[in-house]
């Protein structure tokens, strides 16, 4: 409607910038908003790292008051339990272990390298867990879940300090330090530390993990997230994830799958005094309530934008309708013209200097006029169909008779092409028959004179002779049909008045008492009623012909199928149809056209006569012989027996 469109051309600029900028809006908000939730995920693992540096620091200089402490001067030198001593004082200053190592009992090189850094993460076996302290191998042991392993290996974060003795040379190391392993007091120390605000609705669920290689060996990230019930640790980092941070050494910062649900995650490695990658710490919070809440105020924000054009649309729309309703009852009387229904816009309640008026006024002074005019054209066209239509009949009764006329000269000139090669094809074959079997009279006459000279001798050569009598009977065979092909009816039997559904029984069983040894089921369904002009004997060797070549088709194994019934068209009798149907692989589209053609097979042991002689026979006698195929499906032929024979030829090839 008029209305409808107006408020569409007015309001849609002001709709479509709406959108834009809610869309660029959401876009850059999201952009942003996950820019900045990396950002800070970034910060929080920095404030882990440096809680973590100062704990270092805290530990070092535990060790090193320790080593400056006056207890462990004066006993250094007169006290041969020192080193017992020592490890008893751990405690004191809040640390897993605390070891003294003479200088004659260890690799100097190895400890020098040692107290280089202050503190450095470092990672032992259980055997050399044990060495520092008898404790820390059971402390370190970690149930890998989803396995039946344990990790036996330690984290440690690690103090060397060497001890000078009063000639000023080392006399030892000051070995001290913390195990990482199963330290969830230690997390979650630094996770309050960086996750301060508990109400954050956006990071409830903060976490903090240290890994040991890829294995959680201390952590607050829960077994469930829903619940927050047990720890994960004994479990392990997603694939990617460990190719960033534990093959390539970098930093990862993004979303990550962590045990059960997905996190706003930062991890970066964990190296030990030589540079090497040993483990990783992670820091992050679940991503699905910040995506929640985020969602939330995308869904408000877009809520309220909707209220507000509908609110603006349907002030519009209301101040709008005194301008529409004209439109709109012009719009009425337009589509009653459409229809066909004679009406007019008359007075719209306005003033006559207003454009809609004017504009009524000057439609219905239009319509008049064109009322006018078409009863005018409808007068002059009533004149005009009463020429056309006498002009047309005349020009369909003369088309009718050309098409006649093209249609039986068609057919005539398709008979004599077939009669013409036919003739001469007779001609030739009955030459070639005749020239073939006067050698082949004298081949068989000397073989069987051979056959008589030699006497019992013969039996050695038995198999070739039997060979020559078999080739010699193809070739008669051949002959003969070369010779059947070329007669014009007439030779064998006269053509009589035959019902053809004996014959089709008679053919039947020939066919079957030759394929006793062939899987094939035959199936007849005999309905012809009317006698035709027919030669018997040819009928029936036309019948075994089809019969057998179908067989050949199926490859001996299948269903064959033998219909007969009566051919009427238009109401006439005209005879009768015999259907052979097969289950074969049926005659290629480019082949169907050639199939009547004399010498024409596909067979190996084939002469190609069989179809063209069929052809040959019926032709005599006005009948018909068609096929349809379908490539892999099958073949049909159509036998068609007029009532009363003709002497002419008709071949044809449907598909």
């Amino acid at each position: 409607m008029v209305r409808y469109r107006l408020m569409i051309l007015t309001s849609a600029p002001i709709f479509l910038t709406l959108i834009a900028l809610i869309a660029i809006t959401i876009y850059w908000s999201i952009h942003y908003t996950w820019q900045s939730a990396l950002l800070d995920v970034s910060e929080r693992l920095a404030v882990a790292n440096n809680s973590i540096a100062l704990i270092q620091q805290k530990q070092a200089n535990h060790v090193k008051s320790f080593a400056d402490s006056y207890d462990f001067r004066t006993r250094i030198n007169r006290d041969e339990e020192v080193t017992k001593w020592v490890s008893q004082q751990k405690n004191r200053y809040n640390l897993d272990f605390l070891l003294f190592h003479p200088i004659e009992q260890i690799n100097k090189t190895e400890f020098q390298q040692y107290s280089r850094e202050e503190s450095f993460f470092d990672v032992l076996d259980a055997q050399a867990l044990d060495a520092l302290d008898p404790n820390l191998s059971k402390q370190a042991q970690i149930p890998i879940l989803k396995g039946n392993k344990v990790e036996s290996r330690g984290l440690i974060s690690r103090t060397v300090v060497e001890i000078y003795g009063n000639d000023n040379q080392v006399i030892g190391y000051l070995d001290g330090g913390l195990l990482l392993n199963n330290s969830t007091a230690l997390v979650d120390q630094i996770r309050d530390l960086i996750y301060p605000n508990k109400l954050d609705s956006l990071r409830p669920v903060g976490t903090l993990t240290l890994f040991l290689d890829d294995l959680r060996v201390s952590t607050n990230v829960p077994l469930n997230s829903t619940d927050r019930i047990g720890r994960a640790i004994g479990t392990r980092v997603s694939s990617s994830v460990d190719r960033a941070v534990l093959v390539d050494g970098e930093e990862w910062v993004n979303r990550a799958f962590v045990y059960d649900a997905w996190y706003i995650t930062a991890y970066q490695p964990i190296r030990d005094h030589d540079g090497q990658v040993i483990g990783m710490l992670y820091t992050g919070y679940l991503m699905w309530p910040f995506v929640k809440a985020y969602m939330t105020n995308i869904a408000e924000v877009s809520i309220t934008t909707l209220l507000l054009l509908f609110v603006s649309g349907l002030m519009v729309y209301r101040g709008s309708r005194d301008l529409f309703n004209p439109i709109e009852h012009i719009h009425r009387v337009v589509k009653m013209i459409q229809l066909g229904k004679d009406t007019r816009i008359g007075p719209l309640d306005l003033d006559e200097q207003h454009e809609l008026a004017q504009l009524a006024k000057q439609f219905d002074n239009m319509l008049d006029l064109l009322r006018q005019r078409k009863n005018e054209i409808k007068q002059s066209a009533m004149e005009l169909e009463c020429k056309v239509h006498e002009r047309t009949a005349t020009l369909k009764e003369k088309t009718n008779e050309l098409e006649l006329h093209i249609h039986l000269l068609n057919q005539t000139r398709d008979k004599l092409v077939v009669h013409e090669k036919l003739a001469a094809l007779g001609e030739l074959t009955a030459g070639i028959a005749h020239e073939i079997n006067n050698p082949t009279a004298v081949i068989l006459g000397n073989v069987e004179l051979l056959q008589f000279e030699l006497g019992e001798e013969a039996e050695r050569v038995r198999e070739e002779i039997e060979a020559i009598h078999t080739q010699i009977d193809r070739i008669r065979n051949i002959t003969r049909s070369l010779l059947q092909y070329s007669r014009k009816g007439g030779v064998q039997d006269e053509v009589t008045w035959q019902h053809v559904n004996p014959i089709i029984d008679e053919s039947i069983t020939l066919v079957k008492t030759g394929s006793k040894k062939r899987d094939i089921e035959f199936v007849t369904d005999l309905h012809a009623h009317t006698s035709v002009e027919i030669n018997r004997h040819q009928l029936l060797q036309i019948l075994v012909n089809l019969q057998m070549n179908a067989i050949h088709s199926m490859q001996g194994k299948g269903r064959l199928t033998v219909i007969s019934e009566d051919w009427c068209e238009n109401g006439e009798a005209k005879g009768a149809l015999i259907h052979i149907e097969d289950e074969g692989c049926g005659i290629k589209p480019e082949n169907l056209k050639r199939i009547f053609s004399p010498f024409y097979t596909t067979k190996r042991e084939g002469t190609g006569l069989g179809l063209s002689v069929s052809q040959s026979i019926l032709s005599q006698t006005g009948g018909e012989l068609t096929v349809t195929s379908e490539w892999g499906q099958g073949s049909r032929f159509t036998i068609r027996l007029p009532n009363k024979a003709e002497t002419h030829l008709l071949v044809s090839t449907r598909n």
